[in-house]
């Protein structure tokens, strides 16, 4: 009898492809290296031959593995276009976006999809924010728009904490509490206090890997924590979170929009799109209402 083919490995082996970095192919997949290491040794054991040889800077393709890419390739892209012409054909609308931008995002999809049931998105988050579509019909992106992205908007950052918390009459008063870092730095603390003049030592300090984390952490108590305006919108006019201050900083940042030619395009994706773009879709649904969490 022979074994079939291991679909999940092969991705794993053209992810790590392009990256030629266990780390990054980990990242985009959203598994750890063990696991892509592990996809990737039972491709290996599929095939009978090695498909990456080792070095002190990462990976390299053996001669094998290099004459596979291509045809696996373009037999994944073929089977990618297949399923895409399917779901095409039923409306859904496949989106890929960063997990920060979730806090914003989903309230705006829950809400369009109760106007208009016959248009379903559906939703896959990621930490990468490269700027391909792939296997997607539209793509969320956070950085610098790439050419021919819809700009959504500019992430601007201010310090907001737990509405039950009291709040500081300066920003020098924060120096006693617990400082939430969206980051594994504190570029941007050290961003909006340098906008607004203060200098301050931050004692306590928590590091998370995503903002939409330290948000969370700050809605529950744990401290203050800056975050974009855009993405805690609901959360302030549903009394989770308060800002203290006016001051806002504009980190050089954006998030945007990128997707399919019209020609390519699920039904309703210029629809999503003119959504998405509109700054009054700002969605008072029941389900986030409710001041859930």
């Amino acid at each position: 009898m022979s074994r079939s083919l291991p679909l999940n490995a092969v991705h794993a082996f053209l992810v790590t492809a392009r990256h030629l970095n266990l780390t990054r192919a980990a990242a985009e997949l959203c598994i750890t290296q063990g696991a892509v290491s592990r996809k990737i040794a039972a491709l290996e054991q599929f095939m009978g031959f090695a498909l990456f040889d080792r070095h002190a800077r990462g990976l390299r393709l053996t001669p094998q593995g290099a004459a596979l890419l291509p045809e696996m390739r373009q037999g994944f892209e073929q089977m990618t276009q297949a399923a895409h012409k399917a779901m095409r054909h039923n409306g859904a609308i496949r989106l890929k976006a960063p997990t920060c931008a979730m806090r914003w995002l989903v309230p705006r999809l829950v809400a369009l999809e109760q106007q208009r049931p016959e248009l379903h998105v559906a939703l896959t988050t990621t930490l990468d924010h490269h700027a391909q579509l792939e296997g997607f019909d539209a793509a969320i992106l956070y950085g610098s728009p790439p050419p021919g992205a819809q700009h959504l908007f500019d992430e601007a950052i201010t310090p907001v904490m737990a509405a039950s918390a009291t709040p500081p009459a300066t920003p020098e008063a924060l120096t006693g509490m617990t400082f939430l870092h969206p980051t594994a730095d504190s570029r941007d603390w050290q961003l909006w206090l340098q906008a607004e003049n203060v200098a301050l030592t931050m004692t306590r300090n928590q590091h998370f890997s995503t903002m939409d984390l330290a948000i969370s952490a700050a809605i529950q108590g744990f401290g203050v924590t800056v975050a974009d305006i855009n993405l805690v919108e609901s959360d302030l006019a549903n009394g989770r979170l308060i800002a203290p201050f006016a001051g806002r900083v504009k980190t050089g940042a954006a998030y945007s929009l990128l997707q399919r030619s019209p020609q390519d395009a699920p039904p309703f994706l210029a629809e999503l799109a003119a959504w998405l773009s509109d700054h009054q879709n700002v969605t008072q649904s029941p389900l986030f209402s409710a001041g859930r969490v």
